[in-house]
């Protein structure tokens, strides 16, 4: 019997349209020799549908028209069957419930990726794939991934966290920054992928409008020295906290001093170097697997295995899970090695990382799932309750205190 996937892309987020693309890559690519794939669009609401369009990307070219002709559901754990119900409920000859065996989450981004939607599965019980709620909430978190992977001997540049509070006292917020960091000054939202938000500062002029446009997307932001001749060098992982293997590397190229969301996903194309974009299937052409890139990178045996080791050792730290994207930096003008941020769910997944290893697309999907049910078996291991007579004996009786 098959193993029926729920393989869920969208939501709210800014990476909504990103997380389509890369959720039905996904559902493209899955082996369905072994697998069912139900695909799962989560709008900008975050309502859930499923229909015959919904894993047709040609669909969301009109989106209020795919909905129209797909069908709302919940997710409901009915005793241990996980199920997909029609919503609202219909007394009679309405559709039936769509049963299935692990929800995928192919998301990116704010309320999808950040460890939201990890707690709401985990929360009625359904066996998911990826990064757990703590590690999709501290991956998700610039500063609190920066806090932890400084103590577990990780290299990372010293940065700051600025808030609402300080928003609202601008100038005082600009001479902090000025005072404590400098120019060039990167600024970033604390909890968004995708650079939406990110950009460079090099006067007090475009300081304040960095970070005019970062608040935008974040209610916190963070400030770092901006590495002034900037090598970017990314690599995947896959595994879990126990155990975990490194892709190939890639040096992204782009057309500014940062990867930009244009770079990523408008302006792609693989001009200038592989795209790795042969996953088949359809997923030519579309997401994070068109940017123009070099795979591998341009470095000697003993930088590579150096990032590939540091890699394996982020994601350990942060406890992920599946398949991440680790970014790196090289400070050319000293040489050094700095992580930079992780992506608990990277755009595409990254198959084009794992392709030139020998890890095809559909085995890549197949072990992230495997990975999941590893996690499942785990937890029915542990005891997370224990009989006790407390409420036997328990009586508040409007008395306070007692």
């Amino acid at each position: 019997m098959k193993t029926r996937v729920a393989m869920m892309f969208g939501g709210k987020t800014v990476e909504h349209e990103v997380s389509v693309i890369s959720g039905i890559q996904a559902c493209l690519a899955m082996n369905t020799d072994k697998y069912e794939i139900i695909p799962v669009y989560m709008t900008k609401e975050n309502e859930m549908y499923i229909g015959q369009g919904v894993g047709d990307i040609k669909s969301y070219r009109n989106i209020p028209e795919l909905l129209g002709r797909s069908q709302r559901v919940l997710m409901v754990n009915d005793g241990g069957r996980f199920q997909l119900m029609p919503y609202p409920a219909k007394k009679w000859g309405g559709p039936k419930p769509v049963e299935f065996d692990v929800a995928f989450p192919v998301v990116h981004g704010t309320n999808v990726e950040d460890g939201a939607l990890q707690g709401y599965l985990k929360t009625i019980g359904v066996p998911f794939v990826g990064p757990d709620v703590t590690a999709s909430a501290v991956s998700m978190d610039k500063f609190i991934t920066k806090t932890v992977l400084k103590e577990a001997g990780i290299p990372v540049l010293d940065a700051k966290v600025y808030t609402l509070a300080d928003y609202a006292e601008m100038d005082k917020m600009v001479k902090d920054i000025e005072a404590s960091i400098g120019y060039p000054v990167i600024i970033k939202p604390v909890n968004l992928g995708s650079s939406v938000g990110i950009s460079v500062a090099k006067t007090h002029a475009e300081l304040i409008n960095s970070l005019d446009d970062a608040f935008r997307y974040a209610t916190r932001v963070l400030a770092e020295h901006a590495i002034a001749n900037l090598r970017e060098i990314n690599c995947s992982v896959l595994g879990d906290e126990n155990e975990a293997v490194a892709s190939e590397c890639e040096e992204p190229l782009h057309t500014k001093e940062i990867l930009s969301y244009e770079d990523k996903y408008v302006n792609s194309g693989g001009k200038n170097g592989k795209t790795g974009s042969k996953g088949g299937n359809g997923s030519k052409g579309a997401g994070m697997a068109n940017l123009a890139r070099k795979i591998p990178a341009d470095l000697s045996p003993k930088e590579r295995e150096e990032i590939r080791d540091m890699a394996v050792r982020s994601f350990k730290a942060l406890g992920c899970n599946g398949v991440s994207r680790i970014d790196f930096m090289i400070d050319e003008d000293t040489g050094k090695l700095y992580f930079n941020e992780i992506n608990p769910i990277p755009g595409s997944l990254s198959f084009y990382l794992w392709e030139p290893v020998g890890v095809p697309y559909s085995e890549l999907l197949d072990r992230m799932i495997q990975l999941a049910f590893k996690r499942l078996r785990a937890e029915e291991s542990i005891t997370f309750s224990f009989d006790t007579n407390i409420l036997a004996n328990a009586n508040i009786g409007g008395s306070k205190g007692k």
